[in-house]
């Protein structure tokens, strides 16, 4: 009887544990708020070396650790080591940026003859939601999920009149880590009314390393888009869509970002100091993902594309990090440290003709599903 109960809390074990070669999810604590109130983490870890730790503040991305070519790991997301850095130096670091990502003309649209307007914390325009977007706000986990890919589920209700936006929304962002190394950010968003909708991620990239003295203008960069909407001096769209055959903003084969960002030929490299543009992917979302990007790093090795059903990416080559904080490695931020590449719907889509649809309805649900295809060349099979 002893053998057999034994066997049992055995196989009751193996059901239990997440198997060998499954990616984990480990609950913690990042830090609190100066209300008190406690900012949970999950720490997504697969068996080839990759890691993502996943804060509440913002639904952001504090860490990434991945292994080079010769098998050395480093974090190659920029982020702070404490809430702290958060509080005080915000930047959309790693962040869920909604309720309406990129810009929005004076920070005014209007729905069914009724005008709304939302902050202007960007000169004359919102920008990525207002001054208390998604990305300055506590997301309560839901769900936290081992392998064999490993996920953390996080929830936000933004209540009717949010930052000037009608409807309750409820959103839903979803981190998933598998053992191809592969990090799929979901988010899906209902409402009680109709609204405008736009929600990405603003994670910083540096596939050297944050803090790495290489800086990210040697990334080589390929974007699949013919075409860009060029932007006035405000950095928002003149709702032209501009070919980018024969200008710095081919990409369309691979480059070096460096080779191109300082070139001042272009007016709109003058306006946005460098990249700071929406590539035409498509022109509506769609059902499944297309390729939006391939990113890879000559010096480290490490490399990803990025996947999504968006019809529009928005391409930042970091020109406003300026040197005034420092993250994780201790090292100061300055402009061309690291890139964001943003799958959404075009900037100020609800105020131009021509652009995708970013109105949400009662019954609708909003659905932005973008995959980071991580590659670094190194073993597999190491923690």
């Amino acid at each position: 009887m002893k053998t057999i109960a034994a066997l049992g809390l055995l196989a009751a074990l193996a059901i239990a544990a997440p198997a060998a070669d499954a990616a984990t999810a480990k609950r913690g604590t990042f830090g609190k708020l100066p209300d008190g109130r406690t900012v949970d983490s999950v720490l997504l870890t697969n068996n080839r070396g990759l890691s993502a730790n996943i804060i509440a503040y913002g639904a952001s991305i504090q860490s990434l650790v991945m292994l080079d070519r010769a098998g050395k790991k480093a974090d190659i997301a920029l982020g702070h080591e404490n809430m702290d850095g958060y509080l005080k130096f915000p930047n959309f670091i790693g962040a869920t940026v909604g309720r309406f990502a990129n810009r929005i003309d004076a920070g005014r649209f209007t729905l069914n003859g009724r005008q709304y307007q939302t902050p202007l914390n960007d000169s004359t325009n919102s920008l990525h939601g207002g001054s208390i977007g998604f990305d300055k706000v506590l997301w309560q986990v839901v769900s936290v999920k081992n392998g064999p890919t490993a996920s953390v589920t996080l929830r936000y209700v933004s209540p009717d009149g949010d930052q000037g936006y009608p409807g309750t929304m409820t959103v839903d962002t979803t981190y998933a880590l598998d053992e191809q190394n592969n990090l799929t950010i979901e988010y899906t968003a209902t409402t009680d009314k109709e609204t405008i909708v736009n929600i990405s991620n603003h994670a910083y990239w540096n596939l050297s390393g944050e803090g790495s003295s290489n800086g990210a203008m040697g990334h080589v960069v390929t974007i699949p888009a013919d075409s860009i909407t060029p932007v006035d001096e405000t950095l928002i769209p003149t709702g032209e869509f501009r070919p980018v055959a024969g200008t710095v903003f081919d990409f369309r084969k691979p480059r070096a970002i460096g080779d191109r960002v300082r070139d001042a030929s272009d007016k709109q490299m003058v306006y946005g100091r460098g990249y700071d543009h929406n590539w035409v992917i498509g022109h509506k979302v769609t059902t499944t993902q297309h390729l939006m990007s391939r990113v890879s790093d000559p010096v480290s090795g490490r490399s990803f594309e990025l996947w999504s059903n968006q019809p529009g990416l928005q391409f930042y080559s970091g020109n406003f990090l300026n040197g005034t904080f420092s993250g994780k490695a201790k090292k100061i931020y300055r402009e061309g440290d690291a890139i964001v590449m943003e799958p959404q719907i075009f900037p100020d889509a609800i105020n131009q003709k021509g652009f995708p649809e970013a109105r949400l309805q009662p019954g609708q649900t909003y659905r932005n599903v973008m995959t980071y295809k991580f590659s670094s060349g190194a073993a597999a099979g190491r923690r």
